[in-house]
């Protein structure tokens, strides 16, 4: 299984969303079944590392994702990847402009994996640390859900 989480600029929402979702498949003693990544729609920040305050947040919980470097979504990642997760409804619209016919890959919002059909990760970028926290908290239980569903399609 590969899985890609996509924001807009691929600094604060979806480099969060890898390093929580690396941790919890370890924690489930899923590491190495499954390929994670991330990017952006956006190019605004190819090359860059995440913003600093979600380098923090994750911090803060045991989560380095310091090492990541942003990067832009492209029609291969819905050949490369069986699941295309956006924070967001208009990440969720550009990736579904870009997908190629022929693609297999589930497109759809991270947050349906946590019970929550239709909920976004609201963008941090220009609120306070408490942002941060907020998408971690969402981000966590997203992937607990996203975890036991690939379980069951296993």
């Amino acid at each position: 299984m590969k899985v890609l989480f996509v924001c807009l600029g691929n600094i604060c929402r979806s480099p969060t969303a890898e390093g929580v979702f690396r941790r919890a498949l370890e924690q489930a003693g899923m590491a190495g079944q499954v390929e994670i990544d991330s990017c952006g729609v956006g190019n605004w920040h190819v090359g860059k590392a995440p913003d600093a305050r979600a380098q923090q947040a994750a911090l803060s919980r045991g989560i380095d994702i310091t090492a990541l470097r942003a990067r832009q979504l492209s029609a291969q990642d819905f050949v490369d990847f069986d699941y295309v997760l956006g924070m967001d409804q208009d990440n969720v619209s550009a990736m579904r402009q870009l997908k190629p016919a022929n693609s297999q890959a589930h497109v759809g919002l991270l947050l349906d994996f946590a019970g929550t059909p239709g909920g976004e990760v609201p963008d941090p970028y220009y609120g306070g640390e408490e942002g941060f926290e907020n998408v971690l908290n969402m981000i966590e239980a997203a992937s607990d859900g996203l975890i036991q569903h690939l379980k069951r399609e296993r």
